[in-house]
């Protein structure tokens, strides 16, 4: 059984299809790289995979089980275009809250673990409204992996880290594959996910125009899967 799945999804804004018949599976170990030009569909597909929207058409399954059950829910982690961290509280104060809400035998000792692990440990006590943007980033990446989720459903993850916050989040991801994580990523930093997808989705104006395993020529070439597939 796939870990996810996407079966024949459409999704309309209005009479606009924004998805068109998108059908794809992906297993446990696969870090799946969704590209897409501005306006292609990948935010609103990463949505309908995490039940926070519903289709217009076809099915979307978490585990066998609908994004919107409860147990699918808990096994998914969420890094979407909102931060989604509360400003007034300190990073420590955030994570041993998600960590009570995930039902963690031990919420601030994981919250703890996984400050250390995104680089954000010395700054624990800290409130957020005092970080920079990266750093927002990086709690919310930690928020969405602290209860050891099964899939990660990612939106733009890199955006506003520098290199080293970059390097950390890959070796996160790296970790999370290595132990069996399914991981679907949209972004634009198209080097970034190839060094690390196993597969690649590619979106044109709703429809997937490509699906498959990341090749040699994407990977030494970004750009050579738009040229090939980008006006299909």
């Amino acid at each position: 059984m796939a870990t996810l799945a996407a079966e024949n999804l459409w999704k309309y804004y209005g009479d606009l299809p924004a998805l068109r018949e998108v059908s794809f599976s992906v297993s446990g170990g696969v870090c799946l790289a969704l590209l897409g030009r501005n306006g292609a569909g990948k935010t609103t597909l990463l949505k309908l995979l995490a039940g926070l929207a519903q289709p217009a058409k076809g099915r979307v399954t978490i585990l066998g089980r609908s994004p919107r059950d409860a147990a699918a829910r808990a096994r998914l982690g969420v890094l979407g275009h909102g931060i989604a961290v509360y400003d007034e509280l300190s990073a420590i104060e955030n994570l041993t809250l998600f960590g009570r809400l995930y039902g963690l035998a031990a919420p601030r000792r994981a919250a703890l673990e996984w400050l250390e692990r995104t680089g954000l440990g010395h700054v624990r006590d800290s409130l957020v409204r005092e970080f920079s943007r990266g750093m927002r980033q990086r709690l919310a990446l930690a928020r969405a992996l602290l209860h050891n989720p099964d899939v990660l459903l990612l939106d733009e993850p890199f955006t506003a880290l520098d290199d080293r916050a970059i390097a950390v989040l890959q070796l996160l991801l790296r970790d999370a594959l290595a132990a069996g994580r399914t991981i679907v990523m949209s972004t634009h930093q198209l080097r970034e996910a190839l060094e690390l997808a196993t597969h690649v989705a590619l979106l044109v104006r709703g429809r997937l125009a490509h699906f498959g395993e990341r090749s040699a020529e994407m990977l030494a070439d970004p750009g050579w899967l738009y040229r090939r597939y980008g006006e299909a």
